[in-house]
């Protein structure tokens, strides 16, 4: 098998190219990192130093960043669906969309958790208030920029879907979209009722006990 990706289940940004992976049926070997598999850590820091996952190898050949990597995926491994539409104003209209749910949803949620972590209860709280903030901004900003659209740019799903699925489902768990939100919220919903990023969420159930801000007991 000439594909394998590094990276864990419960992830955002693996689940991101995991929905890629999926929404083509792309062969590929998944190796997870964690205590587990010492083995696929060390191949895995020993291809990408930079301890950042996922990271896909293609017959040895190295590919990190999870845009990168499915816009690689559709160069050298296309299948029935594009994630990257032809048109390259279209094109655009994606990878700006790609970028604000990585940078402006994922992002926060990450401060927010990274803070959780530490087990301070200051820190905790400071980290939630900024997530909060920052993701009542893009919210609003969603509500209406998804107004009149199935996906994320239009009508077809796209790489900004891939990034808007795991974003969106751990941005409502760390601060819950309010009902004022229904477009994003039916959105969300679209996301998880997609095949892709309903085998990647269930995939990853077992850790939910994981997540430092608690995980609630739904989707």
């Amino acid at each position: 098998m000439s594909l394998i990706l590094y990276g864990h289940l419960f992830s955002s940004y693996t689940q991101k190219v995991l929905v890629a992976l999926y929404e083509n049926a792309t062969p590929f070997e998944f190796r997870s990192i964690g205590p587990d598999t010492p083995e696929y850590t060390a191949e895995w820091l020993r291809r990408w130093p930079l301890r950042k996952f996922p990271l896909l190898v293609d017959d040895g050949k190295d590919i990190a960043e999870t845009s990168i990597i499915i816009e690689y995926l559709q160069l050298e491994h296309p299948g029935p669906v594009r994630l990257i539409p032809d048109d390259p104003r279209h094109a655009l209209e994606v990878r700006f969309l790609d970028r604000f749910f990585d940078l402006h949803v994922m992002s926060p949620v990450q401060h927010a958790v990274g803070a959780a972590l530490t087990g301070d209860a200051t820190k905790r709280q400071d980290g939630l208030a900024v997530a909060t903030e920052l993701l009542e901004r893009a919210y609003a900003w969603l509500e209406g920029t998804l107004r009149g659209k199935t996906w994320a740019a239009g009508d077809s799903f796209s790489m900004a879907d891939c990034a808007a699925a795991p974003a969106l489902f751990y941005a409502d768990w760390t601060h819950p979209i309010a009902q004022t939100y229904p477009v994003l919220r039916a959105y969300r919903a679209r996301l998880l009722g997609r095949p892709a990023f309903a085998r990647a969420v269930d995939d990853a159930r077992w850790f939910r006990v994981n997540f430092p801000l608690g995980a609630p007991d739904r989707d």
